[in-house]
């Protein structure tokens, strides 16, 4: 097992090599400098670096598509496989698994990235080619979202390769494996921007932790949040300190029969898993982990 030390410095390291620059300011490769870093000089360093990961497409593959170099990495040694064919083959064990996404992943990056409302025909082809399930993923999203247009399609394979599949299956897996797995998806619209980024990413962090007013939590809930906001925050928070403290997260587990799933909302509800759709396509695919070569 590496030290915090050695994957700090891999980390580092990394960013050297990708920038070709020295990363600023940047700690002494030990636990007790990365605790005594600010963390927004940390967020302002991930930034950067994030932004420029298009430039290095050749080395680190379809890892630069997604925005962000911040993922598990299949190293052979701390993380030697995948999750899922590992549960599903006996490989590793089941466990008590909370475990969830939200409704429109992707919109939060199609708005703030100055997207939405602008991809193509283009951008939908080399999306489904980067994202869907090979050899038929492009054709299995055109046939199951026929009135999808670009936009759509574009957010669908994003929403679903990066978060939504890889929590489904991972749930779905656990299970499998004899654990016990409670599967959520937030569906509440985020009031920010009139509703424009739905039920979109890093919602549920501010709901989850009650830090509504933090910055996150007023970018995308607004400055002074609304009853509707405050109660839903109070019910999923209530859930994971139960789920913490008794391993029960206070609906009815995952089970590849039922596919009971918490749909978190202003009324939540306990449902069959409501992305069918794009489970239906997935079926029998595991989500690829990135290549870094």
């Amino acid at each position: 097992m590496r030290t915090v030390a050695e994957l700090l410095e891999s980390l580092l390291d990394a960013q050297r090599r990708l920038l070709g620059r020295e990363v600023h300011g940047a700690a002494a490769p030990t636990a007790a400098a990365l605790r005594d870093t600010d963390p927004w000089h940390l967020a302002a360093e991930l930034t950067s670096f994030n932004a420029g990961l298009h430039a290095h497409r050749e080395s680190w593959g379809r890892l630069t598509e997604t925005g962000t170099a911040l993922c598990p990495v299949v190293d052979g040694e701390i993380l030697p496989e995948t999750p899922w064919p590992a549960l599903t083959g006996a490989r590793a064990s089941g466990t008590e698994l909370l475990v969830g996404h939200t409704r429109d992943e992707f919109r939060l990056f199609s708005v703030m990235g100055g997207r939405q409302g602008t991809f193509t025909e283009w951008d939908a082809d080399a999306a489904l080619e980067l994202l869907a399930p090979q050899p038929h993923g492009a054709e299995a999203y055109r046939a199951a979202f026929p009135q999808a247009g670009p936009e759509e399609l574009v957010e669908a394979v994003y929403s679903d390769a990066l978060f939504r599949m890889p929590s489904q299956k991972l749930a779905e897996a656990n299970a499998a494996a004899g654990g016990t797995s409670y599967l959520f998806e937030l569906r509440w619209t985020a009031p920010a921007l009139g509703g424009a980024l739905g039920a979109c990413h890093s919602l549920d962090v501010p709901l989850a932790f009650g830090t509504l007013d933090s910055p996150v939590g007023v970018q995308l809930i607004g400055g002074e949040p609304t009853p509707e906001a405050v109660a839903l925050s109070h019910e999923i928070k209530e859930a994971w300190i139960r789920f913490v403290t008794t391993g029960d997260a206070g609906w009815a587990a995952y089970r590849a029969d039922r596919q009971l799933t918490r749909v978190l909302d202003a009324e939540s509800e306990t449902l069959p898993y409501p992305e069918q759709a794009s489970r239906r396509i997935w079926e029998g695919c595991c989500p690829a982990p990135f290549d870094l070569t």
